[in-house]
């Protein structure tokens, strides 16, 4: 709680050692986080066609989904928007931009 340079919120602490041990009991569960995580987009990443700044999505019925199932599970700090984060992150959601340079080689290396 005294370091400056890491959260010192308690309750998030705490999350993120409760979320420790919840990710372990989906490893042994899924045989893997990657298992459990990826039958939310029935494991092929969702493409968004975005043109405009306006356009991106903060949330998916995909990213609800896996919320409440890690809700569910214990989990804790972990809502829709943070979830769609994750996903981005993940490659499990494409929101590159129509016009952005990496958009068709990310649909390459996704279709492989």
């Amino acid at each position: 709680m005294n370091n400056p340079g890491i959260i010192r919120n308690r309750l998030k602490i705490t999350a993120a050692i409760n979320n420790a041990k919840h990710f372990l009991q989906i490893q042994e569960e899924f045989g893997s986080f990657d298992q459990y995580i990826w039958r939310f987009v029935d494991g092929k990443p969702i493409v968004n066609t975005i043109s405009k700044l306006q356009d991106y999505p903060t949330s998916s019925p995909e990213s609800d989904n896996l919320s409440g199932d890690l809700r569910q599970r214990g989990f804790k700090f972990v809502g829709t928007t943070i979830c769609y984060a994750h996903m981005q992150a993940a490659g499990m959601v494409n929101d590159h931009s129509i016009n952005c340079f990496r958009r068709n080689e990310i649909l390459t290396i996704a279709s492989k």
